[in-house]
């Protein structure tokens, strides 16, 4: 193959598997089976070793991870990652709403609930539409950059599509494991003779802050993209922001709901404490927030938390166990 065939046919493979990559972690809608990707990848990886002068660091290629041994440095955050204020019941709910109604004079306020996945937080940079930098929680000012890391997770974009997006923005989310994957993952560890782990949480936490990216990319971290932070985002309101992350490439879940009043947020929270049962990953609770950005600002923040957003975690979960004997 001519060097200018080699060089089409690389760009050509990148762009297919690109979109694939796309349709199967984003949209869960894949077009080809496993087999026909894993032949594309493994044609796009020859061609690459074959044919150096065309590396990219966008290139899908690159998802398979690295097998050096990384250190973490730290990175401040561009805007920080604060906690959220924690409900227990309807009356704290109710209380969040009206302490919301009290500080803007106006009852007419839109929340949004959104689920709580039970996972590990994490901060994305893009610049110009390319992840530049990924950076853990850490203690909400600053965290580790994981950015090799969070590479090889396939639901994440390396450049997104489209247009609109602010030259620099933060988009933060959640990394999780999926349970199909988490219970794989224990099967694999009990065989190799390793303590399986605890819940896909810890999973999914201490794979992140491994120190060997071709590791992180075997175990098959997923991750939701819940809100934008910029000095100039595109929408004013949080679920616009959303819908326009979602059109750039950005997996948003689609379990949210507007809600106008606590009855209405309350009823959204009982549906999940049981249709949580049939999600194929863990959540922990629901997280309503108010989805006027000008409101937000009025309402700002206290020393850790947003005043404009809370959480409902429910309750943990309990079994009953028959202790037979002691020895």
């Amino acid at each position: 193959m001519s060097l200018i065939g080699a060089e089409y046919r690389i760009n050509e493979l990148r762009k297919a598997l690109d979109e694939h990559n796309y349709l199967y972690y984003v949209l869960a809608q894949p077009k080809i089976s496993d087999f026909e990707y894993d032949q594309l990848m493994k044609e796009l990886i020859s061609l690459e070793n074959a044919n150096p002068q065309f590396d990219s660091e966008l290139s899908p290629s690159k998802r398979v991870g690295d097998d050096r041994n990384l250190e973490f440095e730290q990175a401040a955050h561009i805007f920080p990652m604060l906690s959220l204020g924690n409900t227990y019941s309807v009356e704290e709910l109710s209380d969040f709403c009206n302490r919301v109604y009290k500080s803007i004079e106006n009852e007419n306020v839109e929340f949004v609930c959104e689920l709580k996945f039970d996972g590990t937080a994490i901060s994305l940079t893009y610049e110009n539409g390319f992840l530049t930098k990924a950076v853990t929680r850490g203690d909400g000012a600053k965290g580790d950059i994981v950015t090799a890391n969070v590479k090889t997770i396939k639901s994440i974009p390396l450049k997104l599509k489209g247009n609109g997006y602010p030259d620099l923005f933060e988009i933060r989310g959640e990394i999780y494991l999926p349970h199909a994957v988490f219970q794989e993952l224990n099967v694999q560890r009990t065989e190799a003779g390793e303590a399986p782990f605890a819940n896909p949480r810890n999973a999914a936490s201490g794979t992140l802050k491994l120190q060997n990216s071709s590791v992180v990319a075997k175990r098959k971290l997923h991750c939701y993209l819940y809100y934008l932070a910029s000095k100039e985002l595109p929408a004013k309101t949080h679920s616009e922001n959303l819908k326009l992350a979602q059109s750039w490439g950005f997996r948003v879940s689609e379990h949210t709901k507007i809600a106008h009043s606590a009855a209405e947020i309350y009823d959204f929270i009982n549906y999940w404490s049981t249709e949580r049962e049939n999600l194929p990953f863990d959540i922990d609770g629901i997280v309503i927030k108010v989805n006027d950005l000008k409101l937000q600002d009025l309402l700002g923040y206290t020393a850790k938390s947003p005043r404009w957003a809370t959480s409902y975690k429910f309750k943990a979960e309990q079994v009953q166990t028959k202790l037979l004997s002691i020895d």
